[in-house]
């Protein structure tokens, strides 16, 4: 097909495209051009004119960090954060190279009213992509595959996720999370997170309980397990973060609370309730009564629950009914609703609690009490 002047209209198509393209260029040299100079004027009148190298430098600083990244840099920009606040984050996270360049080409491109909140940001991101994400409140970049991982899966649980959605297989992710160098690796990268705790003598895996449950986004077709893993750690890292105070004052680890959360992820049938059950368990370990939680004897043997009875008597590090307090490491991935309960339990003077089949939970003082709620609920 030809249009009025006899020329394919493919070959008018790469025209524009080629025209575009050019005009892109002209823009871009332009703002480097005006980048440079506002950049220059004011190194003169600070008197540093040698700290900046012109034209490539400022090139290159509007291009990604690293095109080929695909690891995600969790931020947050807090409410009433400016553009120079939000463009040091982005500098301090390595996500940018320059906050004044990137600062300097907001400007000139008129863009402002960035939205607070967290996000998952990566070095492949072009400036332009990480400002329509700041303004929307969205990761602008499309992932090629996301990955979610529910609450309350073990370690052999996640490992089953990621080979299905993924070309690794199960078998070599827990290969990779048994790893003592790998481990040793991850602990000396996230040290408020991972510490020596998780290498205890009796715990089953030193990342039980902290690949946090959520869904992530990957930006390449197979990305390594241990990129895998990392997006995972650096998660909860980020999660747990707030606590860090409240833990130090409490003299509590942050393995003590992913411990703690965890048989509350597993017990819990309501998250209403989980706050109740924290007292609960509180509670018994206060006075040294043993825990007895069921979650912990199905961890313990890798049993099923019709089984349990039989393994309750059983001694085992993970078995709350033959041991007293929290087992040695976390049985599953906690959820946010888990790990605000552990630090939002309320005083109570309970000691026991069940379950119906319908999942409502009752509350009980004395083992009497709880008794006589199991012939009410439970026959």
């Amino acid at each position: 097909m030809s249009d009025r002047g006899g020329k394919p209209v493919e070959n008018e198509t790469k025209k524009e495209i080629m025209f575009n393209r050019m005009k892109e260029k002209k823009k871009e040299v332009k703002i480097v051009r005006r980048i440079v100079l506002a950049i220059v004027l004011i190194v003169l009148i600070g008197g540093g004119i040698a700290a900046y190298s012109g034209y490539n430098y400022v090139k290159s600083a509007l291009q990604p960090m690293d095109e080929k990244s695909e690891k995600v840099i969790p931020i947050t920009v807090e409410i009433g954060s400016n553009l120079d606040s939000i463009a040091t984050l982005l500098e301090k996270n390595e996500i940018i190279k320059d906050a004044r360049i990137f600062k300097y080409y907001a400007k000139f491109n008129n863009e402002s009213d960035f939205q607070a909140g967290d996000y998952g940001l990566t070095q492949a991101m072009t400036l332009d992509e990480l400002i329509e994400s700041l303004k929307t409140g969205k990761v602008y970049r499309e992932p090629v595959f996301t990955m979610t991982v529910p609450e309350g899966l073990t370690l052999g649980q996640i490992a089953a996720v990621v080979e299905k959605r993924t070309a690794h297989s199960a078998e070599d992710f827990l290969e990779l999370v048994k790893d003592p160098v790998f481990i040793d690796e991850m602990i000396n990268k996230y040290p408020t997170l991972l510490t020596e705790e998780v290498k205890g003598e009796n715990v089953r895996y030193a990342f039980e309980g902290y690949l946090y449950p959520a869904t992530y986004a990957f930006y390449e077709e197979n990305p390594s397990l241990e990129e895998i893993v990392d997006q995972m750690l650096s998660s909860t890292a980020t999660v747990v973060a707030p606590y860090t105070d409240v833990l130090a004052e409490q003299e509590k680890s942050v393995h003590w609370l992913l411990t703690f959360a965890s048989l509350l992820e597993e017990e819990a049938t309501a998250s209403t309730d989980r706050e109740m059950i924290a007292s609960v368990f509180f509670n018994r370990i206060e006075k040294g009564i043993p825990l007895q939680t069921d979650p912990t004897v199905l961890y313990a043997f890798e049993g099923e629950r019709d089984n349990i009875a039989s393994d309750k008597n059983t001694e085992h590090p993970y078995n709350t009914y033959s041991v007293q307090g929290l087992p040695p490491g976390p049985i599953a991935n906690p959820g946010q609703a888990s790990i605000d309960a552990v630090l939002n339990a309320p005083e109570s003077d309970y000691e026991y609690f069940l379950a119906d089949e319908n999942g409502t939970n009752y509350f009980s003082e004395t083992y009497a009490e709880h008794l006589q709620k199991i012939e009410e609920h439970l026959r």
